[in-house]
């Protein structure tokens, strides 16, 4: 298996319906108390693409990436429309949008990382696939230059900063970007019905996000 890194037809995901999931158990003792707990440490995402297709054109072309991806075998990139940048979706990334980590001197690699909340338990997710080009960083807030003061592995979400630059001890290291989901085919079968399909019945189509 592999990764492929394309992304999956924006303008059908943008119709897609799904989110991110966790794994939670709940017992509930004989008191009326519950236990919980959770089995996840990350949250996971699955969409069904199916809500995106609207044309027979639209179905035609996820035939195609569904084909080349051997169905479940190799994964690739998806646009989640609802979150896909390191500050709200109307939002121009900045550099200062999210804290990835803090400089001691020595240290030269970064992992982007995108933080849910603020004040209670806040989630921090590993960015692996951001969009080349829209990485921004900034330095104890001072933006820096890619390809001078650092360069950013699109495939990874690793941020190296160029020999001599390691941020400074204690210094906030901050990041703005756009990012996709990486993800695969929660199936190896289409099922698609095209009298219903033009009657409007909804072709299911998962997608389920993968660990990378």
């Amino acid at each position: 298996m592999a990764f492929h890194e394309t992304r999956f037809p924006t303008a059908i995901s943008r119709g897609a319906q799904g989110g991110p999931e966790r794994r939670t158990d709940v017992v509930v003792l004989g008191s009326g108390y519950e236990e919980r707990n959770s089995r996840w440490a990350s949250s996971r995402r699955s969409y069904n693409a199916g809500y995106g297709v609207r044309s027979l054109e639209a179905l035609h072309e996820v035939i195609a990436f569904f084909e080349e991806r051997r169905g479940r075998f190799h994964g690739f990139r998806w646009r989640d429309h609802a979150d896909w940048k390191s500050g709200p979706p109307g939002a121009v990334p900045t550099p200062l949008d999210q804290v990835i980590g803090i400089g001691n001197g020595a240290a030269l690699t970064f992992q982007l990382k995108k933080t849910y909340g603020v004040s209670h338990a806040p989630f921090v997710r590993d960015i692996k696939k951001p969009v080349a080009g829209t990485v921004k960083i900034a330095v104890a807030g001072i933006t820096k230059t890619s390809g001078t003061h650092f360069s950013v592995n699109a495939d990874t979400g690793l941020v190296t900063f160029a020999g001599g630059q390691a941020p400074a001890d204690g210094a906030l290291v901050t990041a703005g970007f756009e990012f996709d989901v990486p993800v695969r085919f929660d199936t190896d079968k289409l099922e698609i019905n095209l009298s219903g399909f033009q009657s409007g019945a909804i072709p299911s189509i998962p997608v389920v996000e993968i660990r990378l």
